[in-house]
């Protein structure tokens, strides 16, 4: 740099940014309306330069903050940076302009102090609804015309006014209205906080000051992120792996995953991976990005900031006309099994060369749970989509936690309370699954269950995986469980199995159960400490079986004691 930086100058600016993006995210969390954004935080907000370079992110969903490099400068260059004055917001959620799924809805607002440029803020929410052919917007479908309204980029506030008219043609697609006004009004909320708060950084430092510091702190994080790519391992590592199926076949979807580390920077290459399909299994370009740009940056030291200064180190090589790279009209709405699958291929080819750096398999899928219909004692349409927790891979020093969300899903859970009080539904388990864990020296993570009961008719949609194959296990650790599906109609006993993509209109007492794989196991079984089988086992998460079968240790059922002798025996014959 060729101007001089104050170091405290340059912090309160940094980290004022920062906090600028993170009220950003409050305002969205505490003014919406739907439990997928207001408990779930299933959003992320931003703020770009007026040269379209990312400054500052919120700590929300890593998938999201990915794809926005991508997408918000498409959006603005789509529509002409001289076409958005002050006061104005821009809407899109196309696929095909840096978006990744249709439910995820950018809007973009410019950022002026006294009639100059400034930058722009953004917010990301996932609606709970945008039409198409199953509530909540999630299924299988063939097409993108299928999944919801296509919004290519629309001036949705013009002058600080909604424009009513594309509103209500926006929301007439949209089956649960009332929770989608509240959510669009929350996104607006969310960027006027967040031009407030940058025009008051402005306002104190003044422009040249600040667009100087803007330059230092994405130069800070380049600096950084080169000195982080210095510590990689150079080489090349590969990986396969596949989507159980895509849902209309059983064939599995072909993964492939080549990551070229050299000094002058990572390359991840995603070619020799399955065509597009008529299916919903395909990301974007931008939904890859996100998965690549997640994964590098997990290897990287915790506290480096991310801006454009890491991100442009982010190189990715993914065909078009590919699952990784979809192009028109591809369905995409399940490409975020795609997405988070192959950011554990990412890590288990970068195992051998970093394996205290990396996990074993883990849930690897967004597994989306969307029901919806018409509300009997209200009259009014509804709808809930949650994506549901499983177990995360072990690493090795520590067993995998349980029921998390993985690899750049950091949305929370939906409490029973809060569903049960505003959906027509009954949350009737909730719960871990015992013996779900892959085993190994350090286990993973268990998986969840979650079944729901409804009292009236409701159409249900399962767009998840990891119903054929289970999480891989690293270094003689073994798979965690596969997931099941299943319904059991009223009255019946027996399951109905279900496929992990696949909707169905459900009668009052049906009863639809997830039960989510379980992460993978890091290191021999039978290295495992005792005692920690033990404390396992005295917790319910393992079974006194299995603990003698896969980690060879014999537990007394009634004292649930260890008997020493039984166990060196079981291990010195392993």
């Amino acid at each position: 740099m060729s101007y001089s930086i104050n170091p405290i100058k340059f912090e309160v600016i940094r980290n004022g940014l920062g906090q600028a993006t993170e009220e950003m995210a409050t305002t969205l969390r505490r003014s919406a309306y739907s439990t997928n954004v207001k408990t779930r935080q299933d959003f992320s907000c931003a703020f770009f330069d007026r040269n379209v370079r990312c400054v500052s992110q919120a700590f929300t969903q890593p998938v999201h903050l990915g794809s926005f490099i991508r997408h918000v400068p498409k959006i603005i260059e789509e529509y002409g940076a001289n076409n958005i004055n002050e006061g104005d917001m821009i809407l899109s959620n196309d696929p095909y302009l840096g978006g990744v799924h249709l439910n995820d809805i950018s809007l973009v607002a410019p950022v002026y102090y006294l009639g100059e440029l400034i930058g722009y803020v953004s917010c990301l929410a996932h609606h709970v609804d945008v039409g198409g052919g199953a509530p909540a917007s999630v299924g299988s479908f063939r097409e993108i015309f299928q999944e919801g309204v296509i919004i290519p980029r629309i001036k949705l506030v013009k002058n600080g006014q909604i424009v009513d008219d594309l509103f209500r043609l926006v929301l007439s697609q949209i089956r649960s209205k009332r929770e989608t006004t509240g959510d669009f009004r929350a996104q607006i909320a969310s960027n006027l906080t967040g031009m407030k708060r940058v025009n008051e950084l402005v306002e104190k430092y003044g422009v040249t000051e600040f667009f100087k510091y803007i330059d230092s702190i994405i130069e800070y994080t380049d600096r950084r992120t080169k000195n982080e790519i210095k510590k990689l391992p150079k080489g090349e590592y590969c990986a396969e792996g596949f989507v159980d199926n895509d849902g209309f076949t059983d064939e599995t979807v072909k993964l492939k995953i080549k990551i070229t580390i050299n000094k002058d920077g990572v390359v991840f290459n995603t070619a020799g991976s399955d065509m597009q399909r008529r299916a919903p299994v395909n990301s974007t370009f931008a939904q890859t990005f996100s998965a690549c740009a997640y994964a590098l940056r997990a290897l990287m030291d915790r506290d480096l900031p991310v801006n454009d200064g890491f991100y442009r180190y982010v190189n990715v090589v993914a065909p078009a006309g590919s699952v990784t790279n979809c192009v028109h009209p591809a369905p995409v709405v399940g490409g975020w099994e795609t997405h988070v699958r192959l950011n554990d291929l990412i890590f288990k080819a970068l195992a051998p060369a970093m394996p205290d750096a990396v996990c074993a398999g883990t849930k690897s899928m967004q597994c989306h749970s969307g029901f919806g219909g018409e509300n009997h004692e209200t009259g009014e349409y509804y709808c809930f989509l949650e994506t549901l927790a499983g177990g995360y891979g072990a690493r090795s020093r520590s067993d995998g936690p349980d029921a998390v969300q993985s690899h750049g899903q950091n949305t929370e859970n939906a409490p029973i309370e809060e569903t049960e009080s505003n959906y027509p539904v009954s949350i009737t388990r909730y719960e871990l699954v015992p013996d779900s864990e892959g085993p190994g020296e350090f286990r993973g993570g268990l998986g969840l269950r979650r079944d729901y009961t409804f009292p009236q008719e409701v159409t249900f949609t399962i767009l998840a995986d990891r119903d054929k194959a289970g999480p891989h296990g690293l270094f003689g650790g073994e798979s965690g469980s596969t997931s099941v599906y299943a319904l059991k109609k009223n009255k019946e006993s027996h399951e109905i199995p279900l496929s992990s993509k696949t909707t169905v209109h459900l009668n009052p007492g049906d009863v639809i159960s997830y039960r989510t794989s379980g992460g993978g196991g890091y290191g021999d079984p039978y290295k495992r400490d005792p005692l920690a089988v033990l404390h396992d086992v005295v917790q319910g998460k393992i079974s006194i079986a299995r603990a003698r079968d896969r980690y060879g240790v014999e537990i007394d059922v009634k004292s649930k004691i260890i008997n020493k002798n039984a166990t060196e025996e079981l291990r010195d014959g392993h």
